[in-house]
């Protein structure tokens, strides 16, 4: 075991970054305060560079608890980024703000709470890495004090506060069965317990993992904060929590739970086929833009959660994983990032949108596109590892779901693709153009990275560990 502070320069660069930036908040002039999001900015940048030092020694546990290994490295690789391109996406809506520095502050701590879940190897710092992944994000959601932020906020504090008590729940019936807390030890524990309460205590466990991910039946909350907030913050809140929820259900599954003590692969695949249908069939209908992404991050979940059906099965499910989920954070981020370019919140704003702004057109096809999977994005070539994956692991059942659903929502892609080509006769619902310089740079960046990065997956794909 290893207990050198060294190891986790990235998390306490966020950390220092967040304290720092909180104290200094207080005594520096609202106009000044864009030094917090430079300081915000430096740590991302000391985390990157620590973290491409750290993924060339060998795999390790620090401090008995959590994990340095190709999930963490990559995770934190793709949280940082992430926060780098919200940082820069949210300058028009927090810059001279009185709380710029509590948003600041806020998306750091939340991002530290993402990392930490993906490399908990310990029950105890899964629930305390939930947490810290869950409150920062809760006051977020509210940032911005108007009234459909409140009630999103609210509905999202209400929905975590369940899915703490349930994960709290759950860690006590594990703990409870196995007498131990690390997954190693909890493995050998429920293997011998009674497998009704392990059922039980897991069920509870992945609820609340659920909740952070958007994963139905805890995604209620996800469409309302996608539409009450600001587009820059609904990027941050259907983000980065997603990237170490869904990194720590597959190492929690894959580590800690054996497959005789409970059939929790059925029980991912069922919650993969729902997330996938039922966030396609809401999104058929939706007008706003930004409940359409909401449930749009939902149906994504259901992909995600294949390669998670299959850990343990086939060495394709981890790097499959972790390409689709650094493949979504930037076309998600892009995606709002058009939203907060254009200022245009329904369908039929986007009407003329190629001739205001070509480029940013571009941006939205290939974004959407991608979020179909259609080569050569990142997500086409993530969600062909996937689907793989899964044959692999002997469930071609739900590669077929899968296949459906990816063709079903085509239609709700298009119906936003459209309006942006057709001619305009008279004004425009919307004629704003461009509103952000800023926004407008994150979406065509983003959405630009999307293309090497599937041109790339297979070099990609090597680092991560997939078999040649």
């Amino acid at each position: 075991m290893n207990s050198d502070p060294a190891t986790l320069i990235p998390e306490i660069a966020l950390l220092a970054s967040a304290v720092l930036g909180l104290l200094a908040g207080a005594w520096t002039p609202r106009r000044r305060q864009w030094r917090l999001r430079v300081l915000a900015a430096l740590a991302c940048g000391v985390g990157l560079a620590a973290t491409a030092h750290a993924a060339t020694r060998p795999a390790e546990t620090v401090f008995g608890t959590y994990v340095l290994d190709t999930a963490t490295h990559t995770v934190r690789a793709i949280v940082l980024v992430a926060v780098l391109a919200l940082i820069a996406l949210c300058h028009d809506t927090v810059a001279g703000h009185r709380r710029e520095t509590e948003f600041v502050v806020l998306l750091q701590l939340g991002a530290l709470g993402s990392i930490a879940l993906a490399g908990a190897n310990d029950l105890i710092m899964l629930f305390a890495a939930f947490l810290l992944a869950s409150v920062p994000f809760y006051a977020l959601a509210g940032w911005v004090v108007r009234g459909p932020a409140t009630e999103a906020a609210l509905k999202y504090y209400l929905a975590g506060a369940l899915a703490g008590v349930t994960t709290v729940a759950g860690v006590t019936l594990l703990f409870g069965v196995a007498g131990a807390t690390g997954y190693g030890e909890v493995a050998e524990g429920v293997s011998r317990g009674p497998a009704a309460v392990t059922a039980v205590g897991l069920t509870s466990v992945l609820a609340g993992l659920a909740f952070k991910a958007g994963a139905v039946p805890a995604h209620f909350w996800v469409p309302d904060v996608s539409d009450g907030t600001p587009p820059a913050v609904a990027a941050a809140l259907t983000t980065v929590p997603k990237i170490g929820a869904l990194a720590a259900t597959y190492r929690l599954l894959d580590s800690a739970i054996p497959v005789d003590a409970v059939d929790w692969r059925l029980l991912a695949a069922i919650l993969a086929t729902a997330s996938m249908t039922l966030g396609n069939l809401a999104a058929f209908a939706q007008s706003s833009v930004s409940r359409l992404l909401g449930y749009s991050t939902v149906s994504q979940v259901g992909y995600l959660l294949m390669a998670v059906t299959v850990a343990g099965r086939t060495p394709l499910a981890r790097p499959a994983l972790l390409l689709y989920l650094a493949a979504y954070a930037l076309t998600n981020i892009a995606a709002f990032a058009v939203v907060t370019t254009t200022d245009g919140r329904t369908l039929d704003s986007y009407r003329g949108l190629s001739r205001r702004d070509p480029l940013l057109a571009i941006a939205l096809v290939i974004t959407l596109l991608g979020l179909v999977g259609t080569p050569p994005t990142a997500v086409f070539v993530g969600k062909l590892e996937i689907f793989t994956a899964a044959v692999d692991g002997g469930y071609a059942w739900l590669v077929a779901v899968a296949a459906l659903n990816t063709l079903a929502s085509l239609f709700y892609y298009l119906r936003w693709i459209a309006p942006a080509f057709r001619p305009v006769h008279g004004p425009t619902p919307r004629d704003r153009g461009s509103t952000s310089g800023w926004a407008r740079a994150v979406a065509l960046t983003t959405a630009a990275l999307t293309l090497p990065l599937g041109l790339a997956s297979g070099a990609v794909l090597a680092a991560l560990g997939a078999p040649g």
